[in-house]
């Protein structure tokens, strides 16, 4: 590929179940289709190959930029992502913000809710999200649900949930929410892949379970504007401490 544009490189979660890996390389081939030429690859922070490290390496001195493919701020943001570049000597790489919270987001999650058969007001709507020990991340979860309460324009609330390392879970946020008398609730998972916890928002006891955001358009749009954003020496997710120094 002789694209002069630096690579884009996309760092997942990663997963144990080929559907998680193989909604990461979905998403990326409609980012692919987006950009014509473009040299996009996809790499994974554990459970799946190629490793960061491997991709890395594998750069073999092309200039490129770091799109982390998580919905939110956290340690692999902070921390694990400019150690891993350090490592490799590569700490001058952009590195892109997380993709959430964003407005495209929001109408992703809205288009899913949509598609499990939700009707407009029908009732409040738990976002169920990953969860995280760091209180910047979850903050990240609220703000989005902010969003998406937005883009419905229905009255109803959303309510943040937690999947792991913080509450309420969905399944407490449900059983909150149809104690006071809400009945018709919905949970929509804020995912980007089928895995073990979409599975787990599905046994939230919702009237509706949305799928995963996967390969919605939207999120393809926002995976290159991320890319562009960096590209274009916009803040690092420290505050600024890294800058952007591809030109």
């Amino acid at each position: 590929m002789d694209d002069h544009r630096p690579v884009l490189l996309a760092v997942a979660h990663g997963s144990r179940l080929a559907a998680g890996v193989a909604a990461n390389h979905a998403l990326l081939q409609r980012v692919r289709a987006l950009r014509p030429g473009l040299d996009v690859r996809c790499c994974f922070l554990d459970l799946a190959r190629p490793g960061l490290p491997e991709a890395l390496a594998a750069l073999n001195g092309r200039a490129a930029v770091l799109v982390p493919l998580l919905l939110g701020g956290g340690y692999h943001l902070r921390v694990d992502l400019p150690r891993a570049l350090a490592a490799a000597g590569l700490a001058h790489l952009p590195l892109a913000r997380a993709l959430g919270p964003h407005p495209l987001l929001a109408a992703a999650l809205a288009d899913r809710l949509t598609a499990a058969g939700r009707p407009p007001g029908a009732g409040p709507v738990v976002l169920a999200a990953a969860g995280s020990s760091d209180p910047a991340a979850n903050a990240d979860t609220a703000r989005a649900a902010a969003l998406l309460a937005d883009r419905l324009d229905d009255g109803r609330p959303v309510v943040p949930a937690y999947l792991s390392a913080a509450r309420p879970t969905p399944r407490q946020a449900v059983a909150a929410l149809h104690a006071a008398g809400q009945r018709r609730v919905a949970v929509a998972p804020y995912l980007l892949a089928p895995g073990f916890f979409a599975d787990r928002a599905g046994g939230a006891g919702a009237r509706w379970t949305s799928a995963p955001l996967g390969t919605h358009d939207a999120l393809a749009r926002l995976v290159a504007l991320r890319y562009d954003e960096a590209r274009a020496g916009a803040p690092a997710p420290d505050g600024g401490i890294r800058r952007a120094l591809l030109t």
